[in-house]
Parts: C-alpha cells; structure tokens; sequence
C-alpha cells in the first residue's frame, strides 16, 4: 500500500468552472474566516476573559493564566489533526471540515455561557479550559481540509495564488474578532459591556455556524477524492500510513521545523505579540490599539495573496526562505520602532531614567502569586506596571531611577495594591506617565506602517504554505500527512509564544526579551527550510522517496 502510485488529477481540476472554483473558495475561505474567529476571539478578549474566569491577586499571573487556557486549545490541535486527518484521507474533505465547524461553533458559544468564577468557582475555569480543547481539536482537522479541498480543486498553475486565501482567511478570523468586540464596545456601555456584553461575540459563533454550514453543503466533493474512491486507492490506515510511506518522515520533519513552526511564530507575534505590546508595555488605550492592530491586520493579508501568486511564478521556497531571513534582521527593529513612536513619552523616560533594582534574593516568580523577599516583591510591582528595569546584584536592597537613589521608608510592602500606587507615584516623579494613551493619527499610521511590514513578513513566510503543504504529501494520506506537522508547529511552537513570551517579559522586565522566541524558532525554521525545501518551480507531488 505504501508502494501504491500517488494520483493526480489535474484535467479534473481543470475542468472545474471559474463559477465553481469561486464558490470552492468563498466556502471554503468564509468557513476558516469563522472558525478563526472562533478561536481568536478567546485572545482579543483575554483581559476580560482573566478577570471573569481566572482571578488572581497576582496581575502577572492572571495574564499567565489566561495564555496558559489559550495555549490548551492549541496544544490539542495535533490531536485533532489526526482524528480529523484520518476521517479526511477515509470519507472525504468535505463531510470531515462540515464536522470540524460545527463543533468550534458550539464550543465556541459554550464559553459565552459558563458562569463566572466568582459565581461558581473553580469550575469555571476547568469549563473554559475543557471548550478549549473542543476548539483546538475542531482547529486541528479544519486547516487541512479547507487547504486541500481548494488545492484539489485548482489548476497547478494558480494553486498558489487560489490557496493564499485560506491563508489570508486566518487573518480574517482575527481581524472579524476585533471588528466584533469593537463593535459591541461601542454599542453597550462601559458597565454593560463588563457586567455581560464581553459574552455576545462568542455566542455570535451560532450564527456564524449558521452561514458556514450553509456555503459548504452546496459544495461537491474534491476531484482527487473522488478519483482516489472510485480506483479504490484510499488509504487504509492514513495515520499509520503517514509514517510509513516512502520519504514521508523526512517530509513531517520539514514541515514541521521549516514550515509550520516558522510562520507560525512570525505571524502570531505579528499580531497577538504586537497587540499585546501596545496594550501593556506602552500603555495605549485599548480601543485605540485593537483599532490600529485590525486596520494592519486587514491591509496585511492582501500580502498573504500576493506572495501565494508570487510563488506560483518563482516557487515556493524562495518566498518562504527570503521571509525567515528578513526576519532574523528586521524582528527587533520593526518592534523598537513601534514603541518608540507608541508612547514617546513613556520611551523617553526609560532611557533618561532607566530604572536598576539591586538587591539579594532578587529572584521573581511570575507564577507565584505572591513573592516572598522585598526585591522579588518591588520586580513584581515593577513587572506589573509595565516597567523595564535592570537587576543587578548587591548586599542590601535599593531601587536606583536615572541614577539617583529611590527611599524605601514607607513602601507598604504588605500591601500590594498600595505598593503598586507608591510605585508609579514615585516614577511619575521622574517622567514616568501610567496613564493610558490614545495615539495621534500621525502616530497611528507609524504603528500601522510598522505591523504592516510585520504582515510583510508573514504573508511572504505563510501565503505560499497551502500550496506547498499539498503538494509535498502523496494525495490519498494528504490530509494526515499535512495536518498532523503543521498543527503540532502551530499548536505548540505557536500556540505557547503568548506564554512564554510573556514569561520571559515578566522574569528579564524588558518587554522586548519575549522576542527572543521567536528570533529563536524562525532561525531553526530557516536552516531547516534552506536544507529542506525543494526548490524550482511548483510541480505536483512526485514520489521522491
């Protein structure tokens, strides 16, 4: 069986009228756009979602907490991908996506009724946590088969330029989720919207399901499928298959550690990162950061498009390649960048007066809720504001701002809230401004200027990826085999980076540090590609092994 000759259609692929190919793509595109909603929708509202579910003394460790539950859904994509990927190589594309979007809609809207933790405890976040992994496994099978289902259906040609948008879709989960929480902010208010109005854009999901399942059931089945079936050369076993068919292993492992990984952490830094960062680290009102977030979000996938045609002309790896390498070079300037023009005030006050924290037993903890030494205790307080600072070790405790020599009498160390407010007012003293910003437009188009040349990157890294993914793997364990590397990338190199950025943040105080992860990943991702990838013009899958 693993001997057994890949098939490839491409008259039937050829056949296949623009009017059908456009509703192949609406479908197939609407039904990712809401899926991604879906999931995302969970990280737009992650303060709120912290507050209502994962209550904490510690604010470093409630933000923890939240990414933690955000990184289960993605930790159970892999999972997903292969019941799902198994059903897609043994009944077809179609029925098993009809079956992946319907579950992360009823999930979905799940998480819009659980009752808060105040009201019924620790049950609350075990709910949320357990409509979580429902996501990640109706995520892990809908990839897949919305990527193969158009590449199945178009010309080798185009396959390029037709996938990219699936992947433009992932952003139009995200930028549909901000669109929807804005809107809803605007509508309600301030009271209404945190008492109960946060809970209606996951019920919207029903809605959405709705939609969805309507376009896919006019669709027809993929014309390598139903060749495969009627030449009854389905796989038996695609898992099993997965791993045993000829060069299939070398294949996972490429896209694993130079695909899926790679882009993944790119993208997600991009905008969940970047969010995230102008939120927190430069303190811009939230609204005004979800709006300049969308705006580059939305503009940003038309290179999503752009580099799948692109790669239909010069091949797959070179785009792909370039993007990692630009990566490497532009990560952190791009960001430093962005702060600078995001609050210049704030970023003019840390570099005039830095702040050093020296001390023993200085370590911290973000994990903890409390902090058991004074200095692990003021680097908590110092992480919880925003504030970069460095450590320095010494025998006695002192804070040092722009040089001068901060006094301790009257820190009410017992009392946490306290502290924070004796904190900022003594920074405030020395330029420090906690107060929430709303850009100018001059500075909201700098910001925008910035995440789009972050989209840049992601598009080039991630638009040719559908393609390529389908054409690297034999047609009758396609969906297996592409879906189970590409989600266990995604689901943990990607999925983890909130996490752990966040982590690495909260231990060094630099809130650029988090991004040393993903310099980290893109450099393994790049060697892998470079040694990897097939390069030349786009062919359809050869057994090579």
């Amino acid at each position: 069986m693993g001997n057994a000759q890949p098939i490839i259609v491409p008259k039937a692929a050829a056949a296949i009228s623009t009017s059908d190919i456009r509703l192949v793509i609406a479908a197939s595109s609407a039904g990712t756009i809401f899926e991604w909603y879906d999931f995302f929708i969970y990280g737009t509202l992650a303060a709120i979602i912290g507050k209502a579910f994962f209550p904490a003394d510690n604010a470093t460790l409630q933000v923890l907490l939240v990414w933690a539950g955000f990184a289960v859904g993605f930790g159970f994509r892999p999972l997903g991908a292969i019941l799902f990927g198994y059903l897609g190589d043994k009944l077809g594309r179609k029925y098993t996506f009809l079956v992946t979007v319907t579950l992360m809609g009823i999930a979905t809207a799940g998480v819009g009724l659980v009752p808060s933790a105040s009201s019924i405890g620790l049950a609350a976040p075990a709910l949320v946590l357990l409509l979580r992994i429902a996501q990640g496994l109706a995520l892990g099978g809908e990839y897949g088969g919305a990527a193969i289902y158009v590449a199945e259906h178009a010309p080798p040609g185009r396959r390029g330029y037709l996938t990219s948008y699936i992947q433009a879709s992932v952003v139009g989960g995200f930028v549909l989720s901000l669109i929807v929480v804005l809107s809803c902010k605007a509508l309600l208010s301030a009271e209404a919207w945190a008492a109960w109005g946060w809970r209606i854009p996951f019920l919207l999901s029903l809605a959405l399901l709705a939609v969805s399942l309507w376009m896919r059931l006019k669709l027809s089945e993929s014309p390598v499928f139903r060749a495969m079936k009627e030449e009854g050369e389905l796989s038996g076993n695609p898992f099993i298959e997965s791993f045993t068919y000829p060069g299939n292993k070398r294949r996972i492992v490429i896209a694993l550690f130079g695909i899926a990984a790679g882009l993944t952490v790119i993208w997600y830094t991009a905008m969940f990162s970047g969010l995230s960062f102008l939120k927190s680290a430069m303190r811009l009102d939230d609204t005004a950061a979800e709006i300049i977030v969308g705006l580059g979000a939305g503009l940003g996938c038309l290179f999503f498009i752009l580099f799948g045609h692109i790669s239909d002309r010069i091949g797959r790896k070179k785009p792909i390649v370039i993007g990692y390498a630009l990566t490497l070079l532009l990560l952190f300037p791009i960001f430093w960048a962005i702060g600078a023009v995001a609050n210049p005030g704030l970023a003019a006050a840390a570099a005039k007066n830095p702040v050093v924290v020296s001390g023993p037993e200085c370590s911290y903890s973000p994990l903890s809720s409390e902090q058991p030494t004074q200095c692990g205790k003021l680097l908590g307080d110092l992480a919880a504001s925003g504030v970069s600072y460095r450590l320095v070790s010494a025998p006695t405790l002192m804070l040092a701002v722009g040089g001068a020599q901060v006094d301790f009498g009257g820190y009410p160390w017992a009392d946490k809230a306290a502290r924070a407010k004796h904190l900022q007012a003594t920074l405030t003293e020395f330029g420090y401004d906690f107060a929430k910003v709303k850009p100018s437009f001059g500075q909201s188009i700098a910001i925008i200027a910035g995440l789009l040349c972050l989209m840049a990157l992601s598009g080039a890294t991630y638009g040719p990826v559908a393609a390529l993914l389908s054409e690297m793997f034999p047609p009758r364990i396609r969906y297996s085999s592409m879906s189970i590397p590409y989600h266990l990338g995604t689901g943990y190199f990607g999925g983890f980076l909130p996490l752990i950025s966040s982590y690495i943040v909260a231990k060094t105080g630099n809130p650029y540090s988090g991004l040393w992860y993903t310099w980290a990943v893109v450099l393994v991702a790049l060697l892998v590609a470079i040694w990897g990838l097939r390069g030349g013009l786009p062919t359809d899958f050869a057994d090579d092994a």
